[in-house]
C-alpha cells in the first residue's frame, strides 16, 4: 500500500491509538548541606500523537529525548504522571488489572536489546510460546509447539531449532525470536522500541523488511522508535520528531523528509549519511553548538532555542504551539519556521 493512499483511510478512519498531553516526570532526590532536594526530570512533556490501524508511526530524536519513556508509559510500564490515552475509545490508563491483561493481548512490544529481553533459561520455543501461558484458553497447551514453529517459519527462522537457547542464535536471529514471541497474540499494535539499533547493518535492513512484510500481511500497526532517520524513513508513514520530552514536528514521510520547517529536524536530516559520494558534498550540514539542556530544568520559551541558530527574543519568552504556520499541511513547533 502507497502512502498516499494510506493517507486517504487514515484520514476517513478512527485512530487505534490517541494520546493527549502525556506527561511523565521521575522525582530526583539530591542532599547537600543545606539539606535534601527534590527535583524533577521531565522525561516527557505534553506529547500528543495518533496511531491509524496499519500504518506505522515513527518516532524519532537523540538519546535522552523521551522515546522509549513515551513507550514504557503507554504499555503502563511506568505510571503516568498525567494525560490521556486512549486505545480504539478504551481508557488505557485508568483500566483495572483484568481488562488491562486483555488489552496486551492487543498490544505488545519489541525491545531494543535481543538478548536482554529473551529468557536465557528458556528454549526459543518456551519463549515463543509464554504468551500462550500467560493468556490461557487461546491454543490448547498440546499445540503450543506447532504453533511456536509456525511463528518461526513466518519471522524466517528454522522451526527445527526450537530447543536452542537464546545465546545459540546470533543478534539478527534472537530479534526474530522477539519478534514472533511479540506476534502470538496477534496484536493490532506494536510498538519497536529501537529493535535494529543493536544489529549490524546488513542485518538491520532484513529485520525492517520483515516487520514491513508482516505488516501487510496481517495488517498490523507499528510505533517505530529510532534516533536513525534513514532507517525511520524506508519504514513510517508518518513521522514525529523528539526534542527534550516534546514533540516538535509531525507530518507524513515526505513532509518531514522534504519540506520540514523546525530547525531541530532540518539539523537531524543533514547528518544523514548519503550513500552517493558525487552527492555529498551538495548539502549543507547544520552542526548545532552546546549540550541538550537537563530535562530537569529545561529552558524556558521553546527548548531548542539555546542550540538554534534562529532564535529571537520571542523563543525565550513564550512555548511554540505545535502548529501549520507556513500551510506545508504538517505541524512543527517553531515560532519562525519562515526563517533559513
Amino acid at each position: 500500500m502507497d502512502t498516499d493512499h494510506k493517507s486517504v483511510e487514515m484520514s476517513s478512519t478512527k485512530p487505534l491509538l490517541e494520546v493527549q498531553d502525556l506527561v511523565k516526570h521521575f522525582t530526583v532526590e539530591s542532599s547537600s548541606l543545606f539539606g535534601k532536594k527534590t527535583e524533577f526530570v521531565r522525561a516527557v512533556d505534553g506529547v500528543s500523537l495518533e496511531v491509524y490501524p496499519g500504518e506505522t508511526l515513527g518516532l524519532v530524536g537523540e538519546s535522552g529525548c523521551g522515546k522509549s519513556t513515551v513507550a514504557r508509559t503507554l504499555l503502563r510500564l511506568d505510571k503516568v504522571t498525567s494525560g490521556q490515552a486512549y486505545f480504539d475509545g478504551e481508557d488505557i490508563f485508568s483500566m483495572s488489572r483484568g481488562q488491562l491483561r486483555q488489552w496486551r493481548r492487543r498490544v505488545q512490544m519489541i525491545f531494543q536489546d535481543p538478548y536482554g529481553s529473551l529468557d536465557p533459561r528458556g528454549s526459543v520455543g518456551e519463549i515463543i510460546s509464554e504468551p500462550w501461558v500467560v493468556h490461557s484458553g487461546i491454543y490448547p497447551k498440546e499445540e503450543h509447539q506447532e504453533r511456536a514453529r509456525d511463528l518461526m517459519r513466518q519471522v524466517g527462522l528454522n522451526p527445527n531449532h526450537d530447543g536452542r537457547y537464546p545465546f545459540q542464535f546470533s543478534g539478527g536471529q534472537r530479534q526474530r525470536v522477539g519478534i514472533a514471541r511479540a506476534l502470538a497474540l496477534r496484536p493490532e499494535l506494536i510498538i519497536c522500541d529501537e529493535p535494529v539499533s543493536a544489529l549490524d547493518v546488513s542485518v538491520q535492513s532484513q529485520v525492517v523488511s520483515l516487520l514491513k512484510e508482516i505488516q501487510e500481511e496481517i495488517g498490523l500497526a507499528y510505533i517505530f522508535i529510532s534516533h536513525d532517520l534513514a532507517l525511520v524513513r524506508h519504514i513510517s508513514d508518518r513521522v514525529a520528531v523528539m526534542y527534550l520530552g516534546e514533540i516538535v514536528e509531525i507530518g507524513q514521510e515526505e513532509d518531514i523528509y522534504e519540506r520540514s520547517t523546525h530547525p531541530y529536524t532540518q539539523a537531524l536530516l543533514s547528518s544523514v549519511p548519503i550513500p552517493d559520494p558525487a552527492t555529498r558534498g551538495q548539502r549543507n550540514r547544520i552542526i548545532l553548538e552546546g549540550e541538550v539542556p537537563s530535562p530537569i530544568n529545561p529552558p524556558s520559551g521553546c527548548r531548542f532555542r539555546t542550540r538554534c541558530w534562529k532564535a529571537q527574543e520571542k523563543c525565550a519568552q513564550e512555548v511554540p504551539k505545535l502548529i501549520d504556520r507556513l500551510s506545508h499541511g504538517h505541524p512543527s513547533a517553531c515560532h519562525y519556521p519562515e526563517l533559513g
